[in-house]
């Protein structure tokens, strides 16, 4: 049912995005405000071609702090799992995840994602792997879409961990 929910919003989100593109597309100028909690202030944008789209996404993705939502490195992944609260989740498949995942990480698929939001606290760190940082992306991008603002990626994710010679652990079967 959650997930539903998000699917609709989701394709509304969608709708209403192209309904105002269709609208404005031959209008002179669009004015476009993008009101963000922090750490991205308020960024208003007057788009009057695709130049001015591009210079205004390109100031949106330079806007962005470095290693925003992102834990960088194993280093510092070690430490909040070694000196927080911090959750750990897996969003690969159970079959990769039994073949070795990080510490005491959860699994929860990324397509079961929403399905599984009970098990996601609001209240306390979470920091998302999955292979290469590509579904961890996803699954923070759409945490944060949900709400949650302690959501956080490993983008190095498992194949990192390895490369730095760290251990994994594994579901006996």
């Amino acid at each position: 049912m959650k997930y539903q929910k998000f699917l609709a919003n989701l394709l509304a989100i969608w709708i209403f995005l192209g309904i105002l593109f269709c609208v404005t597309y031959n209008l002179p100028a669009l004015a476009l405000t993008q009101t963000a909690s922090n750490p991205i202030t308020k960024v208003k944008t007057v788009l009057n071609s695709d130049s001015d789209i591009k210079k205004a996404v390109d100031h949106y993705l330079n806007s962005i702090p470095k290693g925003y939502y992102t834990v960088g490195n194993v280093e510092e992944l070690q430490r909040l799992l070694r000196e927080d609260n911090t959750l750990l989740i897996d969003v690969r498949e159970p079959t990769e995840y039994a073949d070795g995942h990080i510490g005491n990480a959860i699994n929860i698929p990324l397509p079961k994602l929403t399905q599984n939001l009970d098990k996601i606290p609001s209240n306390q760190s979470v920091v998302i792997y999955c292979t290469s940082g590509y579904r961890s992306a996803m699954a923070v991008m759409s945490l944060r879409l949900l709400g949650y603002e302690n959501v956080g990626g490993f983008p190095p994710s498992i194949n990192g961990w390895k490369a730095a010679g760290q251990k994994l652990n594994s579901v006996a079967s």
